[in-house]
């Protein structure tokens, strides 16, 4: 059975449209790309499409009660949620430093979480802010 999927490339900022042939669940042709990084999104979506997780954990100690986090390399979409509720439950203490890896192994997927701001400890726990 031949079915057409449409998608938009985010592989660089051209935005290509994507179109991708499927026959018997194997793509058989992808047009639209303008680089080669568009056919490489195409069947790395298609096959097992992963995503990027950015959001904030709690922190005590901070100048600021949260501090922004981001998974250092993409993740098998499928565990996004799971990624997300751990992170809902995780707790780092300041100082923070950019780029400070906050997790090891988030949801088992094998990947850090790393900060992406400096949070410095507040005054009152007797640290130096900004």
């Amino acid at each position: 059975m031949k079915e057409i999927k449409n998608m938009t490339c985010i592989g660089c900022p051209m935005s290509c449209p994507l179109q991708l042939t499927i026959v018997d669940g194997e793509i058989e042709e992808i047009t639209g790309y303008s680089c080669k990084k568009g056919e490489e999104y195409a069947r790395q979506e298609y096959t097992a499409p992963r995503r990027m997780v950015s959001t904030t954990v709690a922190c005590s100690g901070g100048l600021w009660p949260r501090v922004p986090v981001k998974t250092a390399e993409s993740i098998p979409k499928e565990t996004v949620l799971a990624v997300v509720r751990e992170l809902h439950r995780y707790k780092v203490k300041a100082p923070v430093q950019v780029g400070q890896i906050i997790l090891e192994n988030v949801a088992g997927t094998g990947v850090a979480v790393v900060a992406t701001r400096s949070l410095p400890g507040s005054k009152s726990e007797g640290q130096e802010t900004i």
